[in-house]
């Protein structure tokens, strides 16, 4: 069955039974106490499961001058009813190793009478004890219902207990309590609906009465009580009641009804003269009822009040987590078919359509026009010129519910001009499918005609504020369209900017205008090679984000001139000297792998940046590959001598070079198809690839890619993307 068959019919339950289901859990939360009380009772003996009854009715027999029952309760407190030497009836509690009266039976409290009719019934007689165990059948419904959506949302009864990404406060508890209390709330509905199906005669539970041979029964030779071989192996805790016999006829004998059977044993002779086993239906229903109230364990009893409140958690967690869905229907002021901008949110618990409505609502308020939907209301969209598809993954890097039809969809209904798009994964790193489905997006889109990346997919961990902003911020650039991120979701702090002081500048003979620049920050920074530096060239909101390398302390960006840049011109016209204002922002998703077997770089033009910095830092000479393209061999020239120097100190494994304009004018993509075998060896051996430079160089490559591993490994690229084997950062 589909998670949404799943999670329907588990509401669908809940909403049927839950007015029923509060009110038995309450019940049930009082009557729990009821057995601890009991066992707060100073009525039971020491050592008593070590007390045979050979030990105990000789005692007794001595101590009291009649008795005509005795019988154990479930606190194993033991009751005689007889008469003392005067003649008088007495029901008292004793000592069964000392015969002493220890108090007397009171009955049950008029409280719990009245919480236990309730429970049971409801008041109603017959009819109450229907919908009672009606109630009890459908809690084992729902649990069962609850057990299969965790197994889907952990990705397999293996990770059933494995640990729980955080989401808002109930739906957080609703599936970590449901995990702790599964076993009792199981229990609890198993035996309900038991003792209701016996209760109705659905299940035969009558015990049967032994049928004793008179004629056999013998009279010799006596023997006393603690001769009696039945009475010395059965134990006092194995007793339900002994009813005595009433004469010294030999036909009066002893009943002994025992947990399991029932016997019959000649008072003279201690000869057991019958025993009958009780049906299986009468032991389950004797099981039942005391899992089902805990009678003979006090600690049990606790356990069954928590789980019975845990059940009343679950309730009104569940209808919160289901009114927090149903909050984020979307209602959008313009159609889809007039709108500019189209955000298309997939989403299993809700979670991610307020990241959309943040997005959707700025746009709004700037006068754009902006149509926020499901990936499953995907269709075409005439006037669309930007796309915005974010997504969580589901289960085993699947698709949460709402965006399952989204590939076919976007096979049928190609838009009818180009459209910019940007994929926003959400997920969590504890998971190895780490935004598995929004990478699988984004490969969808790359192979549509229609579809012009605007920047490279991005992943938010856990909910990060900070990751978020920085997709944000990435997405305004291009777009040129002001974007920020909500102050609900991001830190209320201000980041504070670095003071950098530029120590050199080098361009290049090239032709694209490319060039470094060197700056040394005023203290120690927290700054790893593939973290970025955003600069304000204006002193205003608008931000430009670079690729750091880092060498030798200094922060190292490669940057190529754009005529009327406003970065990129900033940036040129700075000298050794000049002073720069920036923030350090962690890209933590694009550092140097520290675990894997070898990795591969791949670049071109100006995004070879940050893998310069990696490969100065490779002090453990992991096995470094370096594939990158440029235009021309002067665009080459300025690392030439760093990328010699650092495969002598065996930093840099090989390095292998295309050039578009000159000799073989190759692209970076051909090297790769080149090498095609080492490409998926590096996959299959967990290796890790990282790709720096531009989103059309991306495209390629990831297209290349995805053939290879789809041709070579039998896998989606996809799947070495969520497995944080391709890491990206391009623009």
């Amino acid at each position: 069955m589909t998670i949404s068959v799943w999670r329907y019919s588990h509401l669908a339950l809940a909403v049927s039974s839950f007015l029923l289901l509060a009110l038995a859990s309450i019940t049930g939360v009082i009557l729990a106490f009821e057995p601890v009380s009991q066992k707060m009772q100073p009525y039971r003996a020491a050592d008593f499961d070590q007390l045979t009854l050979a030990q105990t009715l000789p005692v007794l027999k001595k101590s009291y001058a009649e008795i005509s029952e005795l019988s154990v309760d479930a606190s194993q407190f033991v009751q005689i009813k007889g008469s003392d030497a005067a003649g008088n009836n007495l029901t008292v509690f004793v000592d069964p190793q000392t015969g002493k009266a220890l108090g007397t039976p009171t009955p049950q409290s008029e409280f719990f009478q009245w919480v236990t009719a309730l429970h049971r019934s409801l008041f109603l007689h017959e009819t109450g004890r229907f919908f009672v165990g009606l109630t009890a059948f459908l809690l084992l419904l729902i649990t069962v219902s609850g057990i299969m959506l965790i197994i889907q949302r952990q990705r397999g009864v293996k990770r059933f207990f494995t640990r729980i990404v955080r989401d808002n406060f109930a739906q957080y508890y609703h599936v970590v309590l449901g995990r702790l209390s599964l076993i009792p709330i199981l229990i609890v509905a198993l035996s309900g609906t038991y003792l209701s199906l016996a209760r109705f005669e659905l299940i035969k539970s009558e015990k049967v009465s032994p049928d004793i041979d008179f004629d056999a029964i013998q009279t010799g030779p006596e023997r006393k009580l603690a001769d009696f071989a039945v009475f010395k192996k059965t134990r006092l805790s194995e007793v339900e009641s002994i009813e005595f016999p009433f004469s010294e006829d030999p036909e009066d004998y002893y009943t002994l009804k025992l947990k399991d059977r029932e016997l019959a044993v000649n008072q003279i002779t201690g000869d057991v003269l019958i025993e009958v086993k009780y049906p299986t239906a009468v032991l389950l229903t004797n099981l039942s009822l005391n899992l089902h109230t805990g009678r003979t364990s006090a600690v049990w009893a606790l356990i069954l009040a928590v789980a019975a409140g845990n059940i009343l958690f679950f309730i009104y967690s569940g209808f919160a987590i289901t009114w927090k869905r149903r909050g984020n229907r979307v209602k959008n002021q313009h159609s889809a078919d007039d709108s500019r901008f189209v955000i298309l949110v997939g989403s299993e618990n809700g979670s991610t359509f307020r990241f959309g409505r943040a997005i959707h609502q700025q746009l709004i308020e700037r006068g754009e026009k902006s149509f926020m939907t499901e990936l499953n209301n995907y269709t075409v969209f005439p006037k669309a010129e930007y796309l915005i598809a974010l997504t969580a993954t589901y289960g085993l890097g699947d698709a949460p519910t709402n965006a399952r039809k989204f590939a076919a969809l976007v096979e049928k209904h190609p838009q009818p001009r180009p459209v910019r798009y940007s994929v926003l994964g959400f997920g969590s790193h504890a998971y190895p499918d780490f935004c598995k489905f929004a990478f699988e997006v984004n490969q969808l889109l790359a192979r549509q005609p229609w579809a012009v990346p605007l920047v490279d997919v991005h992943t938010v961990n856990d909910k990060s504020p900070d990751d978020f902003g920085l997709w944000a911020e990435a997405w305004s650039q291009q777009a040129d369209i002001p974007l920020a991120a909500s102050s609900e979701m991001l830190k209320a702090a201000e980041h504070p900017l670095e003071t950098l002081t530029v120590t050199s500048h080098h361009p290049t003979d090239a032709t694209d205008g490319t060039f470094l620049i060197r700056l040394q920050p005023d203290r120690n920074l927290n700054v790893t090679s593939g973290d970025l530096l955003a600069i304000y060239p204006q002193n205003d909101h608008r931000e430009r984000l670079y690729s750091i390398g880092v060498l030798d302390s200094d922060l190292q960006l490669s940057v190529r001139l754009h005529p009327g840049g406003l970065g990129s011109g900033f940036l040129h016209r700075l000298t050794a000297g000049d002073i720069l204002r920036a923030r350090v922002i962690e890209n933590g998703h694009f550092h140097f792998p520290s675990k894997a077997p070898v990795v591969v770089m791949i670049s071109n033009g100006t995004g070879i940046a940050p893998f310069l910095g990696m490969i100065s830092q490779n002090n453990q000479r992991t096995p470094c590959h370096l594939y990158c393209g440029f235009r021309e061999s002067a665009s080459l020239e300025i690392y030439q001598r760093f990328l010699e120097d650092n495969q002598l100190a065996r930093k840099l494994t090989a390095l292998h070079v295309a050039l578009s304009r000159e000799g073989e004018k190759q692209y970076v993509s051909d090297l790769i198809a080149r090498d095609a075998d080492f490409m998926m060896e590096v996959l299959d051996t967990n290796g890790v690839l990282m790709i720096c430079g531009s989103l059309a160089m991306q495209k390629d490559v990831l297209a290349l890619l995805e053939t290879l591993c789809q041709t070579k490994l039998g896998k989606s690229i996809s799947v070495y993307q969520s497995h944080s084997q391709i890491l990206m950062d391009c623009y």
